[in-house]
């Protein structure tokens, strides 16, 4: 064999091993995101839905509903984990550019867990969650033998009718706005136009959310960190306070086991109940905060306040800054590329500690992002409950979290987060190249978050103050108009 043949033949072996071996990687990555996700959704799934006493058949169609929801949570997990990996892996190739353990980290194996998570977003969100929601939802055709093959027939059915159907609207709203040939021929390339524009209004409609979701998680997540950790309070006797509460639990305790109402006030059972669980949980509150060591109450909340205020400014100064940048330098717009060059400059200007802010401001905006999602009230009902979710409302927190994880990357590019610029088709989103949307969308989150963040401390702060200098107790005054 010529040397010429061989060297070819070397290649081209490199190449298929190098294949296989970014095709173990992905499949690893993704069973242990899987596995995770299947303990998840277990915690939180209502046990009476997968049980086999009633109906075989109901229980064995919940399952294969409880996989498909598994697969897309573990697709959102992935798109969440997507931008701060490419981000580490080009630090880590910066650092490390001869490191033989880690020659396997490298931009083929980027590019092609972003168009994997491409591929199962749309994958998932126009196919896997419909069908798994109508799949639970059917019982076969009438007069047809029943079964779990009669409940896929018409579950498919639906779903090629539900097809057609946007199909449709979206040829009649094309031949409005566009009467000509090239945009309705378009419509014939199912794959490479009608997905991707259908997948960029789902992106933009993650983005947007993001952006509403956000600023209110950023607020509330102040307000939860109050609750979750002991909050100092100045001028404050909590031995006193809890020997009062204890005196006031048993009293009203008393009152309940000797069944006599109060001389002066006609007052039922079931309101001194109500009553007395609610002194009751005010007097665990104050045991916690006594048996709180003085470090935990006086260092804890204030250094995990002042974490989360320093990065939520940081997001908002980064955001200004790249609102600059945007009417300064047309570089600053988001774009997309096609070939993954890692491993030869760093996105941050400040090396691997910006790099490392960046990942971390990224998983604080999505944290922050469900926080919001899950508290404003048009979501509210679509939180979970530990072994008490039905299967509907797991469904729908699947969705819900895979439209705001894989809108996640064009946010964080948008908002100048971070320099990665969007691999795959991530970057072919049409509206990501008009400025005004890009320029209106950094204005408003960069808006939004600071008056949030400044109402609530404000009212934090007023509220400290008047509960520290015991003017709460104090009646108000009353003030009487003179007569004319």
């Amino acid at each position: 064999m010529a040397p010429a043949e061989q060297d070819a033949l070397a290649l081209r072996e490199q190449l298929f091993h190098e294949r296989v071996r970014e095709c173990i990687i992905c499949a690893l990555l993704f069973a242990s995101l899987y596995i995770l996700c299947h303990f998840v959704i277990t915690h939180f799934k209502k046990h009476t839905d997968f049980a086999a006493v009633h109906d075989d058949e109901d229980a064995a169609v919940n399952r294969i509903a409880l996989g498909l929801c598994t697969f897309t949570l573990a697709v959102a997990l992935g798109a969440v984990l997507l931008l701060p990996f490419s981000i580490i892996s080009n630090e880590v190739l910066l650092s490390f550019p001869q490191n033989y353990y880690i020659q396997w980290l490298n931009g083929s194996l980027v590019h092609g867990l972003w168009n994997l998570v491409f591929l199962f977003s749309n994958l998932s969100l126009v196919f896997l969650m419909p069908f798994a929601y109508f799949f639970t939802e059917s019982e076969g055709f009438a007069g047809s033998k029943k079964g779990i093959m009669a409940r896929v027939y018409e579950t498919s059915v639906v779903l090629l009718l539900l097809t057609l159907l946007v199909l449709g609207m979206v040829w009649v709203a094309s031949a409005m706005v566009g009467n000509d040939a090239a945009s309705r021929q378009s419509l014939y390339d199912l794959w490479e136009y009608y997905l991707p524009y259908l997948y960029s209004c789902i992106s933009l409609f993650g983005v947007l959310l993001l952006l509403l979701c956000t600023p209110f998680g950023l607020s509330t997540m102040f307000t939860v960190t109050g609750k979750l950790l002991v909050k100092p309070r100045l001028l404050e006797d909590l031995d006193e306070q809890l020997s009062c509460t204890r005196l006031e639990e048993a009293a009203v305790f008393r009152r309940i086991s000797s069944g006599k109402a109060s001389c002066w006030l006609n007052v039922n059972v079931e309101l001194l109940r109500e009553q007395f669980f609610s002194i009751q949980s005010e007097r665990r509150k104050l045991e916690l905060r006594h048996r709180a060591s003085p470090w935990q109450r006086n260092l804890g909340y204030p250094l995990a306040m002042l974490g989360l205020l320093a990065l939520t400014g940081i997001s908002v100064l980064i955001v200004c800054f790249h609102v600059l940048e945007l009417l300064l330098d047309d570089a600053a717009m988001p774009r997309g590329i096609q070939d993954a060059s890692l491993g030869q400059v760093s996105f941050s200007i400040f090396g691997s500690f910006g790099a490392a802010l960046q990942v971390v401001l990224i998983f604080y905006l999505m944290l922050s992002s469900v926080v919001g999602f899950y508290s404003s009230p048009l979501f509210t009902r679509l939180l979970p409950e530990r072994r008490d979710t039905p299967l509907t409302k797991i469904i729908g927190n699947c969705v819900s979290l895979l439209v705001l994880s894989s809108a996640l990357p064009v946010f964080s590019r948008t908002l100048g987060i971070t320099r990665f610029d969007l691999l795959g088709d991530f970057g072919r989103f049409n509206w990501l190249g008009n400025f005004y949307i890009v320029f209106l969308y950094n204005m408003g989150f960069a808006g939004l978050t600071t008056l949030c963040l400044v109402k609530r401390f404000s009212w934090a702060v007023q509220a400290e103050l008047i509960r520290a200098l015991g003017l709460h107790k104090l009646p108000l005054p009353v003030t009487r108009c003179q007569p004319c």
